[in-house]
């Protein structure tokens, strides 16, 4: 098995992405970015290579600005 291929529960990626379970299970049913599950029975699995995916429209870019304020501060110490 691949790093990407695997169905997780809940319990086993929080460990994993860094956030809590509850924070998990609030991000089932987000309104404008809802994290896709599988539910068998009462189990809820979230494939992980879906699960990175989804992280990836959450990812930011620096702002250019802030990053010249940070480095003109720091100049000045």
């Amino acid at each position: 098995m691949t790093d990407t291929e695997g169905y997780l529960p809940l319990k086993a990626l929080a460990p994993y992405s860094g956030m809590s379970v509850r924070t998990l299970r609030g991000y089932l049913s987000h309104p404008a970015h809802p994290l896709s599950c599988y539910r068998v029975g009462g189990k809820v699995l979230v494939k992980k290579s879906e699960f990175d995916a989804w992280m990836e429209g959450f990812r930011t870019e620096p702002v250019p600005q802030l990053d010249a304020i940070v480095t003109e501060v720091l100049g000045r110490l």
